[in-house]
């Protein structure tokens, strides 16, 4: 009897803790391809790993060698990482690429990464932003101007090319072990900003969960634009507290007062063009992602807070919690609607 045929599964951002994350659930019944625009990746002899610019001509020569069976894309450049130029044509016009490169050889399944940082934040937001909910991040922050282009280009080719099977996730805050991103940087500090009169509800999900959601994404095949959230959420303020991070004020008005200091004081975790998401909840409803898929988080945000508060112990810098003080915190999104 042959032996069934392993699918081939390329993946991008190879160098992010996510995507490790993913292909250590991949590899075991797929071949992976791992590509990464920094660095290449060692992952094993068992995963291909190469480093590829999107927009240049050796990016095709990938999808000539290997014949793919679905394509997860988390390699979206974050807007601390380098000029606006860059970012555009890496995420926008290098997404466009790897689509039309997704077309041209039949590539089946496409799983990509986006974020509810496109939602915008603003005091006139709803309790819970669902899909249907507009993108106004672009019209916020200049900064951000990438990433939701990089969703419209994506949204185009949903409906465009409906063979591709296009599911785009916008995961709220991940977090956890080696995540590298502005909030883990933030949750991994000693010291924390904290705009002055502020203290916003913010979702969190560890890494670990999200790589879960990636792959059920993948592997269910259900094309179509889900938020990936929890159920629960906590504010800033207590998740700097229980994380065993010191809040340090910072002026709030005027508005520009934030960003300036942001921006000349080169706040880690809190660049100037997101000083909005640390003053109005961006809350996101994972219902549909959780019905369609049978999604359930396994860790909580007190699992995530415990996680950086133990780092901190290790190197000394707070002291262990006593019994008293290791109260439950967070409330569930069905209590509060």
């Amino acid at each position: 009897m042959a032996k069934k045929k392993r699918p081939v599964v390329m993946v991008t951002g190879a160098g992010g803790a996510l995507a490790w994350q993913t292909i250590q659930r991949l590899r075991k019944n797929c071949d992976v391809v791992a590509l990464d625009f920094r660095r290449k990746v060692n992952l094993g002899d068992d995963v291909k790993s190469f480093r590829v610019d999107f927009n240049k001509r050796r990016f095709e020569d990938i999808f000539r060698e290997f014949t793919f069976d679905g394509v997860i894309h988390l390699g979206r450049i974050g807007a601390d990482i380098s000029s606006p130029f860059f970012r555009y044509n890496a995420n926008v016009l290098g997404t466009q690429r790897l689509l039309d490169l997704c077309k041209k050889y039949g590539v089946g399944r496409v799983v990509v990464l986006s974020t509810f940082f496109v939602y915008g934040a603003s005091p006139y937001n709803p309790a819970l932003l669902t899909e249907d909910t507009p993108l106004k991040a672009s019209n916020l922050s200049h900064d951000l101007v990438d990433s939701v282009e990089l969703e419209n280009v994506t949204t185009i080719y949903l409906y465009k090319h409906p063979d591709l099977h296009i599911t785009v996730l916008r995961p709220t805050n991940i977090a956890g072990p080696r995540i590298g991103n502005n909030i883990g940087r933030l949750l991994s500090s000693r010291f924390a900003p904290v705009l002055v009169g502020f203290s916003p509800m913010m979702q969190f999900l560890h890494v670990e969960d999200a790589a879960d959601a990636v792959v059920l994404a993948f592997e269910k095949n259900k094309p179509g634009i889900y938020n990936v959230a929890p159920d629960d959420w906590i504010s800033y303020k207590d998740m700097l507290h229980r994380c065993g991070c010191i809040g340090v004020p910072v002026p709030s008005v005027p508005g520009q007062v934030p960003k300036a200091l942001a921006r000349t004081l080169n706040f880690k975790g809190m660049p100037s063009h997101l000083v909005n998401y640390f003053k109005y909840p961006v809350i996101i409803d994972g219902t549909l992602f959780k019905e369609t898929f049978g999604f359930s988080p396994q860790r909580t945000t007190e699992d995530i807070a415990a996680y950086y508060r133990r780092r901190k112990e290790k190197q000394g810098l707070v002291r262990e919690l006593l019994p008293f003080q290791k109260k439950k915190f967070g409330r569930r999104a069905s209590d509060n609607v």
